[in-house]
């Protein structure tokens, strides 16, 4: 038996006096139980209610207490469930949108015809177009025998779609129709605004007609904004249903496959795991084309670097702590930045130089309105999944904001694609290397991954074209790297106070012009570990500005996208998945010099 009480009302009448009529209505139907949508307006009220019988009688009553609600005639039918699943009361500019100035039913209405009327003449075949105003989702559920559809996908394109219709109904009767009535309220005023010579609106729609009539000269069923989605001429559910993904209507069998889950998919609209990851990662690439053209560091734009207090720094003046941190800037010139008022605590106010640091705390500093050099932005997205994002990283380009970038860095750029997301490297490479690049999307993925890079666990090959033959196709190199920097920031040997760093070499190919292509496995990480043991050895890379031939250093840290490219690639890398505990490899084309 069913056990929930289904209203649908409108009234067109003017109200005064919204906000404290929504505020008492709400309270009232969320007291009692009832939920659905009710929207006013200074044209009237629109509503859809449902719940227990004698709390439906009660707003009812309540309304009608309104003045100028008194007419107000609920159409009724029942359910076994509830079918809406919260209460809204909201206050709109229309009760219906339509957005035509001058249109006003309470005034000037046009004139009706009741559903047995229209019956009679159906059943004598009295000469008639019926006009389903609704939109074409809503038909495709059912209407009238022989009905013309306006061809809308929304109420608003109603007016323009009359414009469409043949010429010849312009002399003939016309009844429109639509659900409840409502929309006919403006519809078919409207029509005779336009020209039209005679126009009528059936009087409570589709509903009254059932309740009334049945389903005679109807076929299918009538579409309602609810979970109830088709009423039969009985006004008895119909069993279908809606994907409100997709919007589309399903029949009985569908709404029961195990491919309808509420709100996410249906036989329709359905994407397996791998499909979604495709198109997901489809409309990514898309966005980094996006952001990256032109590039976001092209526009003048103040940038931040951010100042973390370790323990050992705490204590210290701001200007000593700076010093400390940074030796290669003079105290001279941070004293310069603090007289600009460029150097910031955590709310981006100006410090000065004496400020008393605490462990923990943050500061920035600030460089105004840069614009930053120009960096290769073609990064390819390789794979992406609920724990990874897999890229491809061009070169030149930096990883993280420092020096001159900051908005043209891959970080930057895939926290913009992938926002609200704050995706993290798990590790990292050199602006001039390209290649693999592994991003964890949450902190829980980046503590499984971030260690296995840490304790040297993962396997990554390299590949690198160097200058010169190296004499055996095996070999390796176990200098200790130097921890601080050296002439232009650049990283050597030191055998005495170097920390401990190991690398296999393979020889691929020895090629013609005195070039070999290596493939390279680093068995620690240490910053610029590949290029400095090359360079080292004797056989430096292909490109490298920084450790060129006969041992001699370069000055210049980061390339230009004019430059010719530094020679090493990360090609591969296996590591174990932060989701499933499982292995996995992942592996770039080869570059064009490779």
């Amino acid at each position: 038996m069913a056990a929930v009480t289904n209203i649908s009302a409108y009234l067109f009448a003017p109200l005064d006096g919204l906000k404290p009529l929504r505020d008492r209505l709400i309270s009232v139907c969320r007291e009692r139980g009832l939920k659905g949508t009710i929207l006013l307006s200074t044209e009237g009220i629109n509503l859809f209610v449902a719940g227990p019988p004698v709390e439906v009688d009660y707003l009812v009553a309540l309304l009608r207490a309104i003045p100028g609600l008194e007419a107000l005639t609920p159409k009724v039918s029942e359910s076994r469930e509830q079918p809406f699943s919260r209460m809204l009361v909201k206050i709109k500019k229309e009760i219906i949108a339509f957005g035509v100035e001058g249109i006003d039913p309470a005034r000037d209405p046009a004139p009706r015809v009741s559903a047995r009327e229209l019956k009679k003449w159906l059943d004598a075949g009295q000469p008639v177009t019926l006009l389903d105003t609704r939109n074409d989702y809503e038909v495709s559920l059912g209407t009238f025998r022989d009905a013309v559809s306006i061809g809308i996908d929304h109420f608003r394109d109603f007016p323009a779609a009359t414009a469409k219709l043949p010429d010849d109904i312009h002399q003939h009767p016309i009844v429109t129709f639509c659900t409840g009535g409502i929309r006919c309220e403006k519809a078919a005023p409207f029509m005779i605004q336009q020209g039209f010579k005679q126009v009528f609106q059936l009087d409570g729609g589709i509903l009254k007609y059932f309740e009334e009539c049945g389903n005679d000269h109807f076929d299918g069923e009538c579409f309602v904004f609810d979970k109830r989605v088709g009423l039969a001429g009985d006004l008895d559910e119909s069993g279908h249903g809606l994907c409100y993904a997709c919007q589309n209507l399903l029949t009985p069998e569908e709404a029961s496959d195990p491919r309808t889950v509420e709100g996410v998919s249906c036989p329709h609209c359905y994407q397996t795991p791998e499909q979604q990851q495709a198109l997901s990662l489809a409309e990514h690439q898309e966005k980094i084309r996006q952001v990256t053209v032109p590039l976001p560091g092209k526009h003048p734009q103040d940038n931040f670097r951010p100042l973390k207090i370790a323990g050992q720094q705490d204590g210290l003046s701001m200007l000593d702590f700076l010093v400390e941190v940074f030796p290669q800037i003079s105290a001279e010139t941070w004293l310069a930045r603090f007289e600009t008022g460029n150097i910031l605590n955590a709310d981006h106010v100006p410090i000065t130089p004496q400020q008393t640091v605490r462990a923990g705390e943050y500061y920035r500093t600030r460089e105004r309105m840069q614009t930053e050099p120009d960096v290769n932005a073609d990064i390819t997205i390789l794979h992406e999944d609920e724990a990874l994002i897999v890229l491809n990283k061009p070169a030149p380009l930096p990883m993280h904001p420092s020096g001159r970038y900051n908005r043209n860095t891959l970080v930057s750029i895939i926290r913009d694609v992938y926002d609200p997301q704050r995706p993290r490297p798990a590790h990292r490479l050199d602006a001039n290397t390209s290649g693999l690049v592994v991003f964890t999307r949450t902190a829980k993925f980046a503590r499984a991954l971030q260690p296995q890079f840490e304790r040297g666990v993962v396997e990554k090959r390299y590949l690198a074209r160097v200058i010169g033959y190296p004499p055996e196709d095996r070999f390796e190199c176990d200098a200790p790297i130097a921890l601080a920097e050296g002439h232009s920031g650049a990283r050597t040997v030191n055998e005495n106070s170097g920390v401990p760093a190991f690398t296999e070499f393979e020889v691929l190919t020895r090629l013609p012009d005195n070039t070999t292509l290596l493939r390279v496995t680093p068995r620690t990480g240490r910053t610029n570990q590949i290029r400095v043991h090359l360079w080292h050895l004797g056989w430096p890379i292909v490109g490298d500005a920084m450790y060129k031939p006969d041992h001699q250093l370069g000055e210049l840290q980061t390339l230009t996208t004019d430059d010719a490219p530094l020679n090493l690639h990360s090609w591969q890398l296996t590591f174990a998945h932060p989701q499933t505990g499982k292995p996995v490899t992942y592996e770039t084309p080869r570059p064009d010099w490779a």
